[in-house]
């Protein structure tokens, strides 16, 4: 094989995955980070292959992605998502979860796999989820966050003994998002539990 066909292969990789990322409404930095693209030629993918290719339904997303915890705790519905993007992340082998409850990345930085194993995540996801309430920026956002294990961390349920997760600087109750749904369509029977009939 030549050098030619090595390097052609390899900005094949980059721009597919940018094409991928951008599908998500992934912003700029974000794809940047894991294809080594430069902004600039990120920028022309889109133009070329959604603005100009009528996608108008795929924007950009400009500024910084989002960092405030609270999005993943504000009720059990998202927190519910927030755990299930985690347990993806798991099994797509981008974090790892000791005997202690300690989140570990596998990852040291972005790179091509990495990109695209965080796609698949979020694509199950969405395919899990009907009523998404995180974006693909707020699931990049979560991985990062949960990795640190500061303001992010899995809690263990005391009804069921699920992980889920949870604020370290709010009240925590001792219950998963799913028995707290549970407890709610209870009390309110006309409520239907996990958003379904």
């Amino acid at each position: 094989m030549r050098l030619t066909d090595d390097r052609y292969a390899a900005e094949r990789s980059q721009f597919e995955l940018a094409l991928r990322m951008i599908g998500h409404e992934a912003r700029t930095r974000t794809i940047r980070e894991c294809t080594g693209l430069s902004d600039d030629r990120i920028r022309k993918v889109y133009s070329t292959y959604f603005l100009n290719a009528g996608a108008a339904n795929v924007r950009r997303r400009r500024g910084k992605s989002p960092r405030q915890v609270s999005r993943f705790v504000k009720n059990p519905e998202n927190q519910l998502q927030a755990t299930t993007l985690v347990a993806l992340y798991c099994s797509g082998l981008l974090l790892q979860i000791d005997a202690d409850n300690v989140v570990t990345p596998c990852w040291p930085r972005p790179d091509i796999e990495f990109g695209h194993r965080i796609c698949r995540a979020f694509e199950t996801y969405l395919l899990l989820h009907k009523n998404a309430q995180l974006s693909f920026e707020w699931a990049w956002s979560l991985l990062k966050n949960i990795s640190y294990n500061d303001e992010l961390y899995l809690a263990v349920c005391a009804s069921c003994a699920a992980r889920y997760v949870q604020d370290a600087f709010a009240l925590d109750h001792g219950s998963c998002p799913s028995c707290e749904i549970e407890a709610n369509r209870r009390r309110r029977p006309s409520a239907h539990s996990f958003g379904g009939p």
